[in-house]
């Protein structure tokens, strides 16, 4: 079942598994081009494997069309310096919510991917990941102070957004903090390779492979 409402006073779409609660909980958090069909359908799939899913609408009712770079940009720049607070808030009502067994981790994608790892320096998160999260660098001195949460990371080595290195610099910053970690770099893949609904970005078997292992990971981590 899911619906439209309001966590924390942040409106997003709220996936529920079928059967008796309480279950453990994630935040699907959405790429730049805003709350869009694409991530609900995503907190829809975690619902259906046993997690209470909720996908903040973190543009408040804005969205950008698929492609259309300007918008998304413009809508980053004036919401994105305030996500982290509407996170904070949708972690807090997450996880009082009394379909909600008190585990709870994040997922994010592209600006999602860096929001879900700076929420990982703000809330206990049980479990943190980043898929080919854009900007995810600009948060690393927050992740080497705070980070305490397992972490998984899917990314495409045909990534142009993110800098050369950046992937490596992540992997050593997970080494050295010492949090439980898997990074993955899909050969022939680029950004968003996970987007189904996009045939000129989406490469099937990166995406197959990633979600085992997401099921894997939040299954040895929210249960």
């Amino acid at each position: 079942m899911s619906e439209l409402t309001q966590l924390g006073g942040i409106q997003g779409h709220l996936a529920r598994p079928e059967g008796k609660g309480p279950f453990p909980a994630l935040i699907v958090i959405q790429e730049w081009w805003g709350l869009d069909n694409q991530t609900k359908s995503i907190a829809d799939r975690f619902a259906m494997e046993g997690y209470l899913a909720f996908a903040p609408d973190l543009y408040h009712g804005e969205l950008a069309q698929l492609g259309d770079g300007d918008t998304a940009m413009k809508l980053v720049q004036k919401y994105g310096p305030n996500a982290h607070t509407d996170l904070e808030a949708v972690f807090d009502a997450l996880r009082s919510h009394p379909d909600c067994n008190g585990h709870l981790g994040s997922v994010g994608f592209c600006f999602g991917g860096r929001m879900s790892l700076m929420l990982s320096t703000l809330r206990p998160l049980d479990a943190v990941c980043t898929f080919y999260g854009g900007g995810m660098q600009t948060v690393f001195d927050q992740l080497r102070e705070k980070l305490k949460a397992p972490v998984l990371g899917l990314f495409g080595d045909a990534d142009g957004s993110i800098p050369a290195g950046t992937v490596e610099e992540f992997d050593k910053l997970l080494d050295d903090v010492g949090v439980s970690h898997e990074v993955i770099m899909y050969p022939n893949s680029g950004h968003a390779f996970f987007r189904d609904s996009d045939p000129s970005v989406y490469k099937p078997e990166a995406a197959k492979d990633a979600w085992e292992r997401v099921k894997t990971f939040f299954g040895n981590n929210l249960n």
